[in-house]
């Protein structure tokens, strides 16, 4: 109902109510999209809401109001930068609105400190990667994938040694949007070696969106004692939030480059978005003095057995599944029903699904899920009247169950 035009209609409250209602009973088939909703600490900060909190301008500059979260913002940044190992005293960063404003801004550094540099990024990249492109006006080189969706080594060396005369910005994906593919660091890094780059001549943009926060409790792939430029997650992702948002560092040497004196907000600004939500830093806050780093760090353990969990129940089913080393992404055959998918809010690509399994998601949602599935594919398949489709050029032809690669695996 647009607001103001019946008078006569359902209050307020109702309309709010049966909204809140829809939205209860669905927190139970949210499977397919990268969102922690599991946090309880929605009622200790809905006090807040009462003020408008503005963290315009740079976090590390005070402001000359007093509706603003730079202190906690701070203590976030702080938290960050010990887990991607750079001094307090050598990085700059701020509380972003998301992934993507996270990604604006990395390529956006790396395009200042090499303006005549290509931007290199692997075809499974977010889509705010080719976004900032176009914004830019930048070059692109995009890189092939493999079948898991991590970066051709291959195909960047020739493209690197094709425009040798020129700097390289590097977008690393740490967890690809829809596989969850990891671009290994350490491999570009190499790469780059054996193409005759030093360090002057490239820029690396970690975007770490999903698993920004996973990989550091696993291994030091994300680590600023690398040469890499800046990193960004979204905090509402792994972590869990109410509203989008989202961490980016970088260097403080880079920042330089864009920051900007406003007299107006008596701030300087190299930020993509100058107003900020000043509530986000305080939710992110909250939940890492909660949770401490053995919360997050237990939470990647269960999630990464739950997905292991996922992908073997549905092997054991016959149903083609793969899980990349260290994802929380489970990508499956394409259920032939919009209706199920919509139940289980599940994002599609061709002949492909998957299932994010992150903190909220528990073994009896997924059972669920998968006796669901299995119900619903007697329909769709007939018994065997109707073949499953073949995805194995998108997942491999170990993780296809169709009747042809089923053959092949049982053959002699």
């Amino acid at each position: 109902m647009e607001p103001g035009l019946r008078k006569d209609g359902p209050s307020l409250d109702s309309i709010l109510v049966n909204y809140l209602d829809t939205l209860t009973q669905r927190v139970n088939f949210h499977l397919g999209y990268p969102v922690n909703i599991c946090y309880d600490h929605y009622a200790n900060l809905a006090r807040l809401l009462q003020f408008h909190l503005n963290n315009c301008g740079d976090p590390f500059m005070k402001n000359t109001v007093d509706f603003h979260s730079k202190d906690f913002e701070m203590a976030v940044l702080d938290w960050f930068a010990q887990l991607w190992e750079i001094e307090k005293d050598q990085y700059w960063g701020y509380v972003t609105n998301g992934g993507t404003e996270g990604n604006l801004h990395g390529i956006l550094i790396g395009r200042e400190l090499l303006p005549d540099g290509i931007l290199y990024a692997s075809k499974d990249s977010h889509y705010s990667v080719f976004k900032a492109a176009r914004m830019y006006r930048m070059d692109l080189e995009m890189i092939n994938t493999s079948v898991n969706g991590e970066m051709d080594y291959s195909d960047l060396r020739a493209k690197l040694l094709q425009n040798k005369d020129k700097p390289a910005i590097i977008n690393v994906t740490i967890g690809t949007t829809f596989k969850g593919a990891i671009d290994d660091l350490d491999v570009i890094l190499e790469v780059l070696k054996d193409c005759g780059y030093s360090q002057d001549m490239f820029y690396i943009h970690c975007d770490a969106a999903l698993c920004g926060l996973m990989v550091p409790f696993i291994n030091n792939m994300i680590s600023f004692k690398k040469p890499i430029g800046s990193v960004t997650i979204s905090g509402h992702k792994f972590l869990g939030c109410p509203m989008p948002c989202g961490v980016q560092i970088t260097r403080k040497s880079n920042i330089n480059n864009l920051s900007r004196n406003v007299e107006y907000i008596a701030s300087v600004d190299a930020t993509i978005s100058g107003s900020r939500n000043g509530l986000t830093p305080i939710f992110l806050w909250y939940s890492l003095s909660a949770k401490g780093h053995i919360g997050p760090k237990n939470d990647v353990k269960r999630c990464l057995e739950n997905a292991r969990y996922l992908k073997d129940r549905l092997q054991q089913a016959g149903v083609s599944a793969m899980l990349n080393e260290l994802s929380i992404v489970v990508v499956l055959e394409r259920p032939r029903d919009q209706e199920f998918v919509r139940r289980w809010q599940l994002s599609c690509v061709k002949d492909m699904a998957h299932v994010i399994v992150m903190p909220g998601i528990t073994r009896e949602m997924l059972d669920i899920f998968i006796g669901e599935l299995v119900q619903q594919r007697k329909q769709w398949y007939q018994g065997g009247e109707v073949e499953p489709p073949c995805i194995a050029d998108d997942v491999g032809a170990q993780n296809c169950s169709c009747s042809y690669h089923k053959i092949d695996d049982i053959s002699p």
